[in-house]
């Protein structure tokens, strides 16, 4: 029996884990904004609401930012994934950690980094949407 187990154990696979993808997805998009004049103030913030992947300034607003990455297209684009759901919850951690930081009324926005992998992590494709919804 342990000799049966052991021969139908998990199958290894070279393809990077979907943790691992969306890690690496989050910090491309940390580095492709910083290229772009974001300054970024915080990555992976979390509380009981959930979590923030990327919290930066630019053009003197601050941007709460969502980075959706994919390997393929097969169930559509990564941005299409944010669903109605997700959005109010980000709202709702973006009103958080105005409080939780004390930061008061401020301008502030929501942007969504798109990211196409291959399963190796090579970026295929990229989308930058900058307020892509609102409250």
């Amino acid at each position: 029996m342990n000799l049966f187990l052991r021969r139908m154990g998990p199958a290894r696979s070279r393809s990077a884990p979907p943790k691992r993808l969306g890690l690496l997805g989050e910090s491309w998009a940390r580095s492709f904004l910083e290229e772009r004049g974001y300054k970024v103030v915080a990555t992976n913030v979390r509380c009981r609401l959930g979590e923030i992947d990327l919290v930066a300034e630019e053009g003197g607003e601050l941007v709460f930012v969502e980075v959706k990455t994919r390997k393929d297209t097969s169930f559509g684009y990564p941005e299409e994934q944010l669903s109605f759901s997700k959005r109010r919850r980000l709202m709702r951690l973006a009103q958080w950690y105005l409080v939780y930081r004390k930061m008061g009324e401020r301008p502030l926005r929501f942007d969504v980094v798109s990211v196409l992998m291959t399963q190796r992590g090579r970026i295929i494709g990229f989308d930058l949407i900058q307020n892509a919804f609102s409250f």
